[in-house]
């Protein structure tokens, strides 16, 4: 209850429990300033101190007391005063960043040499890159602040134009792990934030096993789109992102990117869970494989739709969402449906920018993590 005596007795303890913590605090500051003096000026004599040209207060004249009297001794013995002292000061239970502390020890044995690296496309968009990927990232670095978090991306022409323009350095995967393995990291998380387990999720698998003899483990998180509980995770996420919009009369449309790899199938599954969910007026095309922006035109014909809503199913919103989807070219998405007679409106906001898209990786994070734990006690 507030203001109940038990809850003051509780603050005046905490209260009292600082002051103490303040004075050793203090006390060890001036022991050690006195000591580096002591080291290059003798100490002031006795009758300096009765006589007031060094003003003083009671602890700081018992340290000068100290500093004459043992001024002869070795300096172990000054050594053994000050690492006294310190552990006196560990031992009070003061300042704010303690329980992070013991939270981040009891929640990691060896997060000293370990960390979490991930690995993302990249995007030149810088206030995208920042919306999304750097999301991403802090969201995995709050959930695990015992764990340094790192970056790195898998296209070199994104790297080299980030640098060359900005001078903005960003490692790509070797140099990442080579990074990683000349700082001391055994244990290495690998978090992609790729959307599915295609073409460039076989590569990182394929480079981190070159690496493999250089980290006691390597752990791989799994791409956004992996179990049937990440694609209604997804499904969640992007319906009630985009509710505002669910009016009947609109038609949402997805764009993602495509590949001639066999996991091209994850788009027709979210649109057939779409579907199975009763979510019909949501639709999922590809810039680069099936189905295309003509087989969505071809679906949402003659469903009654006057306006179709346009929002990019990737981590960011870079250049397909901006130019492909967007741009002012006849063959953009934007255009096409305009073209077929549909008002349209472009979301330029990649997957990355939701949270709930950002809590499917940390939980992905949070696997890898247990399987990591699981190699590391077996």
């Amino acid at each position: 209850m507030h203001g109940s005596l038990g809850n003051r007795e509780e603050h005046e303890g905490v209260d009292r429990s600082q002051e103490t913590c303040l004075f050793v605090k203090t006390l060890y500051l001036r022991v050690t300033d006195s000591f580096s003096d002591s080291m290059h000026n003798p100490p002031p004599s006795d009758g300096a101190l009765r006589h007031g040209s060094i003003q003083k207060q009671p602890q700081e004249t018992a340290v000068f007391i100290i500093l004459k009297q043992e001024g002869e001794r070795t300096m172990k013995k000054w050594i053994g005063i000050l690492m006294a002292v310190a552990m006196m000061t560990a031992l009070c239970a003061c300042g704010t960043e303690q329980p992070a502390t013991e939270t981040a020890s009891a929640g990691d044995e060896n997060g000293a040499d370990t960390a979490i690296l991930v690995v993302s496309f990249g995007t030149s968009y810088n206030e995208s890159r920042d919306l999304t990927i750097g999301a991403i990232e802090k969201a995995i670095a709050a959930a695990y602040p015992q764990y340094e978090v790192r970056r790195a991306f898998t296209s070199q022409i994104i790297i080299d134009k980030l640098k060359e323009r900005d001078g903005l350095e960003i490692d790509n995967v070797d140099e990442a792990l080579t990074r990683a393995a000349a700082d001391g990291i055994r244990n290495l998380i690998v978090q992609p934030t790729h959307l599915m387990n295609g073409f460039e999720y076989t590569d990182l698998k394929e480079a981190l096993d070159e690496y493999s003899d250089q980290f006691d483990q390597i752990v791989l998180g799994e791409p956004l789109l992996t179990s049937d509980e990440d694609f209604e995770a997804v499904i969640t996420a992007i319906t009630d992102a985009s509710s505002s919009n669910d009016d009947g009369n609109t038609a949402l449309v997805f764009m993602g990117h495509g590949t001639e790899a066999e996991s091209n199938a994850v788009y027709t599954a979210l649109q057939e869970k779409l579907s199975a969910d009763g979510f019909g007026n949501y639709y999922i095309g590809t810039v680069e494989a099936d189905p295309t922006v003509e087989d969505v035109v071809a679906a949402i014909q003659d469903k009654g739709y006057t306006r179709v809503v346009l929002q990019p199913l990737m981590i960011v919103a870079g250049d397909h969402a901006n130019n492909d989807m967007a741009g002012d070219e006849d063959d953009s998405w934007k255009n096409v449906f305009k073209s077929n007679g549909y008002e349209v409106e472009c979301v330029l906001e990649g997957l990355g920018q939701n949270e709930a898209v950002q809590q499917i990786f940390v939980d992905h994070v949070a696997a890898a993590i247990a399987q990591l734990k699981s190699i590391t006690h077996d």
